[in-house]
């Protein structure tokens, strides 16, 4: 593994030479971006296949639930002989705002292009809002048949609308636009009104979307996430009361060795890269609002355990705390972003330095995942991508030194 995944310290020489690198990929990766409109395959949209509305598939769970997981492992891309569209999901949109917003500070004489995308994905999200619901919130677009729930396309999750919030607020720090504020408010309600929530004392878990009641860490941390937007932007104190409550539903669950796992009463246990991620994340975006010494210690256990246990000894992102394979670019992305947050800067770099090299394909697009003798290079707009586009820039803008107010996390108070 040492040989396979080495990733060398530069010298100081070529730190220039690998920004331009970074540069250039970034460029060629918005350029795919945008010359397919947005629009791509899934790793879990094999249910949009005419086959399935047939009767004797359209509720079979297992049959649904275990095709999904064939076609995102097979190293082949069949999506076009199983009459799979390409789609628009709305946490593409959200994640190229999230992009665009740091393009916009670090190439500012290009910043007119990039506002005028974030123009084209900001109307094609409030045309995406999910229907029935009288406040801001998306879903994918796709049938998704998860393990503990079946999702039909476009029904809101606090997931997906976590993501797509998250950019929205990424772009607010920088333009005060009011559509974003609107948007972000929104969401925030939904939050409050439409997910059920998991009781523990005066703690509780947001569920996933407004059809279930899994007890997911992430998740509910997305949901925390949104509501410190929101009282960072209104003061509006709701909203910070009930991201405490769930912040410290998590917090009670965390394990003595700092990490937790993907869910709670069932049998999601495992620990892994990207989720892990997501939960450091959240947290630090609730302590930006509301710092205090618990919330400080479990992050600080979080990374630790973070660090040790989910990268190779070459720093390179591990799937699962307790396996390598596959390497994912959702990992990679969520790793670059986190270690960015936490000012791993030279990490950071080294890994996407890796992923340029061995996960981008020359039209600019990222892999899905290398295995150990092979690697998926079926094209996953929102999964590879988007996430990919979104952590290079705002590496890019790290790498910038922008101290300001916008782009780069609070996370000063937090020390590695």
């Amino acid at each position: 593994m040492p040989g396979e995944f080495a990733i060398n310290e530069p010298p100081k020489a070529a730190i220039d030479l690998d920004q331009l690198k970074l540069s250039e990929a970034v460029e060629r990766l918005r350029k795919y971006i945008v010359g397919e409109r947005y629009r791509g395959y899934d790793p879990f949209d094999g249910l949009m296949s005419p086959v399935f509305r047939l009767p004797s598939l359209r509720s079979n769970k297992m049959v649904r639930f275990g095709f999904q997981q064939v076609l995102r492992r097979i190293p082949f891309n069949w999506r076009p002989a199983l009459r799979v569209q390409k789609g628009l999901n709305p946490v593409t949109l959200g994640l190229c705002i999230q992009a665009y917003a740091y393009l916009s500070q670090v190439n500012k004489q290009d910043s007119d292009l990039y506002l005028t995308e974030i123009r084209f994905c900001l109307d094609r999200l409030q045309d995406l809002c999910s229907e029935r619901y009288s406040d801001a919130c998306w879903g994918y677009d796709f049938d998704w048949q998860g393990r503990y729930a079946n999702i039909p396309a476009f029904t809101p999750t606090v997931v997906a609308t976590g993501m797509i919030e998250n950019g929205l607020y990424e772009y607010y720090k920088f333009y005060q636009d009011p559509v974003a504020r609107e948007l972000i408010l929104s969401s925030a309600e939904f939050v409050l009104k439409d997910l059920n929530r998991t009781y523990e004392d005066d703690t509780f878990c947001f569920s996933y979307s407004p059809n279930d009641r899994q007890v997911v860490f992430n998740a509910t941390m997305k949901g925390a996430r949104i509501l410190s937007h929101a009282y960072a932007i209104s003061r509006d104190v709701r909203y910070l009361e009930q991201a405490g409550a769930t912040a410290r539903f998590v917090i009670n669950h965390q394990r003595p060795d700092g990490s937790w796992p993907y869910s709670l009463g069932d049998a999601r246990s495992w620990v892994d890269n990207f989720h892990t991620g997501y939960i450091l994340d959240c947290l630090d975006s609730y302590g930006a609002v509301m710092p205090d010494g618990r919330t400080h210690s479990s992050i600080q256990s979080g990374v630790d355990f973070y660090k040790r246990n989910l990268f190779t000894p070459d720093g390179v992102p591990k799937y699962y705390s307790n396996r390598v394979y596959p390497i994912d670019s959702t990992a990679i992305a969520q790793s670059i972003l986190t270690l960015c947050r936490f000012r791993k800067l030279d990490r950071a770099k080294k890994i996407a330095m890796w992923a340029i090299d061995n996960m981008q394909d020359e039209s600019g697009r990222f892999y899905y995942q290398k295995h150990n003798r092979w690697t998926n290079r079926t094209p996953y707009m929102r999964w590879s991508d988007a996430w990919m586009f979104a952590a290079l820039s705002y590496l890019l803008l790290t790498l910038q030194g922008d101290g300001g107010t916008g782009g780069i996390s609070n996370s000063n108070w937090l020390a590695w």
